[in-house]
C-alpha cells in the first residue's frame, strides 16, 4: 500500500509518499481500501505543527472506500461493504487504512464515494454548528465566513433549509457568485468591503444571532462587532492564523456576548453521536437541499499541491485526493 508520512513539521514538502506493507486488521479493526480521500484544514494544522502530532506520523482523517478485511469481533461490517469515516484514525492519506469499527460508518448506496470523502467531516461539522452549538432557525440571521469553502458551502445551504437568513463572506468575485448560487441571501467580499459595516446595514444595526468564524486572526474582532446583544461568536477555525487573546470584559462591553471555540471531536465523541450526525447529513444530502460540490481533484502523489491550494484559500467547494 501507499501512505503519506511526515518526519518533521513544516511546509508541503515535508509530506513523503511511502510504499509499505498492507497491514492486517486486529480485533475490532477494519481494513478499508480507499476510493477517495478528503482534505481538511485540520490536516494542514497537523502538518505544520499547529496541532502537534507524535512524529513520525501519517496524515488524514477522512476517506471513503470498501471493506477489504475485518478483524476478530467485528460485528457491524463485512468484506465488500461501502463505508466512510471522518474522525480518524490518522492515515487517510493512503490507499488503505486500518479503522476501528466504532469510527466507521456505512455509506448509503445513493451517495457517491467522492461526494462523501470530501463532505463527511464537513457535513457533521455543519450539523453540530447549526444544531448543537446553536439551534439555527427561521428567527435567526447568521454570518458565515468562507461561505464558498468546504464547510461554508454545506453549512450555508443547510442553514437556509432551516429557514435562517444567511449572510456569507468570501474573498473574491468568483466566490461571491458561487455563494449566491449556493443559497446565501447576502454575500460580502471582505477584500473589497468592510463586512462588519455591511452586516450592520443588512440587519438595520441590530447584528446577527451567531457568527461562524473560521478565518481567525484577520476577522475575529469585526466578527464580534457584527453580533447583536447576547449573540454567539463560534470560532471553529483559524485559516489566517490563531486569533489574538480576547479580553473577557470585551464580551460584556460589546453586548453580553457568548464565545465558544469547539472542536468536532467533542461533539461526535460517542458512537451514538457519530451515527446521529452522519445520518442527519446523509438525509439532508439525499433530500437535495444540500449538495457537496467536488471542485478540485488531485492524485495522492500531488498531495503537496492539494495542501497548497487549500491553505492559500484558492479553492471553491470541496477538494479530494484520488488514491
Amino acid at each position: 500500500m501507499k501512505k503519506i508520512m511526515i518526519n518533521e513539521f513544516g511546509n508541503e514538502s515535508k509530506m513523503i509518499l511511502n510504499e509499505v506493507d498492507t497491514p492486517s486488521p486486529k480485533d475490532n479493526e477494519v481494513l478499508v481500501q480507499h476510493k477517495a480521500i478528503g482534505i481538511n484544514f485540520i490536516d494542514i494544522y497537523q502538518r505544520t505543527g499547529l496541532y502537534p502530532l507524535n512524529l513520525p506520523s501519517s496524515l488524514g482523517l477522512e476517506a471513503s472506500g470498501v471493506v477489504e478485511a475485518i478483524g476478530g469481533d467485528v460485528k457491524s461490517f463485512n468484506v465488500g461493504d461501502r463505508v466512510c469515516y471522518c474522525n480518524g484514525p490518522l492515515g487517510a492519506y493512503g490507499t488503505h487504512n486500518l479503522v476501528p469499527e466504532n469510527l466507521l460508518v456505512h455509506l448509503p448506496d445513493e451517495i457517491e464515494f467522492e461526494t462523501i470523502a470530501s463532505g463527511l467531516l464537513k457535513g457533521v461539522t455543519a450539523y453540530f454548528l447549526l444544531h448543537d452549538i446553536y439551534q439555527v432557525g427561521s428567527k435567526d440571521t447568521i454570518l458565515f465566513h468562507a461561505a464558498a469553502g468546504g464547510v461554508g458551502s454545506i453549512a450555508t445551504a443547510w442553514a437556509k433549509a432551516l429557514g435562517a437568513k444567511v449572510i456569507g463572506t468570501v474573498g473574491s468575485s468568483e466566490k461571491e457568485k458561487y455563494a449566491i448560487a449556493n443559497g446565501c441571501d447576502y454575500v460580502i467580499n471582505y477584500r473589497t468591503h468592510n463586512f462588519k459595516d455591511e452586516v450592520m446595514k443588512i440587519t438595520n444595526n441590530e447584528g446577527v444571532s451567531v457568527v461562524y468564524e473560521s478565518i481567525g486572526k484577520e476577522t475575529i474582532v469585526d466578527s464580534m462587532d457584527s453580533l447583536k446583544r447576547r449573540g454567539l461568536l463560534c470560532s471553529f477555525g483559524n485559516a489566517s492564523g490563531v486569533p489574538d487573546p480576547i479580553n473577557i470584559l470585551d464580551l460584556m462591553r460589546k453586548g453580553s456576548l457568548y464565545l465558544t471555540r469547539p472542536t468536532l471531536f467533542d461533539y461526535v465523541k460517542t458512537r451514538e453521536q457519530l451515527e446521529n450526525a452522519s445520518n442527519k447529513f446523509f438525509d439532508i444530502l439525499k433530500s437535495g437541499k444540500v449538495k457537496v460540490d467536488v471542485q478540485q481533484k488531485f492524485d495522492l502523489a500531488d498531495i503537496g499541491k492539494a495542501h497548497a491550494s487549500v491553505s492559500e484559500r484558492k479553492t471553491i467547494g470541496t477538494t479530494i485526493i484520488i488514491p
